[in-house]
């Protein structure tokens, strides 16, 4: 959804997930071809290079294993960079095999073996979203506390529904409610409120607006390693622990 703070909550979670926080081996796909995480971990300089990208990776079966060679090294993780090229994607993989299932046959052959996999897909749904679903088989939602957000959530989960149906199972692993500003009004109360009814089903996070966090997405890292002392860390850190906890109850399962 755009303008929710997706890839805030996807460089943060992949910060917090990673080396210099929780210590794991984490690598940060961006799918978006606005390239704003691209961007935000300081590889602007390959989004419009002459360089091989994802493009020709999911375009192309033959090149799947080229998708090593795409990868970035990061102080906090390693990163795919997105690619002014994928605006053109999702036309192209409409008319080829296995449309929804090019992205898990490309990172199925990456020779690495990570901790996490983190992907920041377009804001819109449509086959890259597709794929970055079927690929990673769970679902953290980033939203802000505006009605338009009910129609845009009931929208994902039915198209969610769809890829389970056809592909695998979707774990919900939270929701996290971004740019949630105090005092709040009416409106932001009332969709507090309507998240809250989600509880039950999926566990809720609230991100205030910070202004560290546009520093830290300015500086190219995550709030982990930006020098800043920021009370939003604490949010992050919770729901990548929480991650943890569900990856480690399933691999005990």
């Amino acid at each position: 959804m755009g303008g929710s703070g997706k890839t805030t909550t996807s460089i943060n979670l992949a910060g917090a997930l990673g080396i210099e926080n929780r210590g794991h081996d984490v690598l940060l796909v961006d799918m978006d071809p606005q390239g704003a995480a691209t961007e935000g971990t300081g590889f602007e300089d390959r989004y419009r290079a002459d360089v091989p990208s994802l493009y020709e990776v999911l375009t192309d079966i033959d090149r799947e294993d080229e998708i090593n060679d795409l990868i970035q090294s990061h102080q906090e993780m390693d990163v795919i960079p997105a690619h002014e090229q994928l605006f053109g994607l999702e036309q192209e993989i409409q008319n080829l095999p296995k449309t929804e299932e090019r992205l898990e046959g490309a990172l199925d052959a990456i020779t690495h073996d990570y901790d996490y996999i983190v992907i920041d897909t377009p804001p819109h749904l449509g086959p890259i979203a597709n794929n970055s679903l079927v690929a990673a088989g769970n679902l953290v939602v980033p939203v802000n506390p505006v009605r338009r957000s009910i129609r845009a959530l009931e929208t994902l989960f039915e198209q969610v529904r769809i890829i389970e149906k056809h592909y695998r199972d979707i774990e919900r692993l939270g929701l996290v409610v971004n740019d949630v500003q105090y005092p709040t009004d009416n409106d932001t109360e009332y969709m507090l409120d309507w998240f809250d009814d989600f509880a039950d089903r999926i566990p809720i996070y609230h991100v205030r607006n910070r202004v560290a966090l546009k520093r830290a997405w300015n500086s190219g890292v995550s709030i982990f390693a930006h020098e800043e002392e920021c009370d939003m860390e604490a949010v992050y850190d919770e729901l990548a622990g929480d991650i943890e906890t569900r990856v480690q109850e399933e691999v005990s399962a």
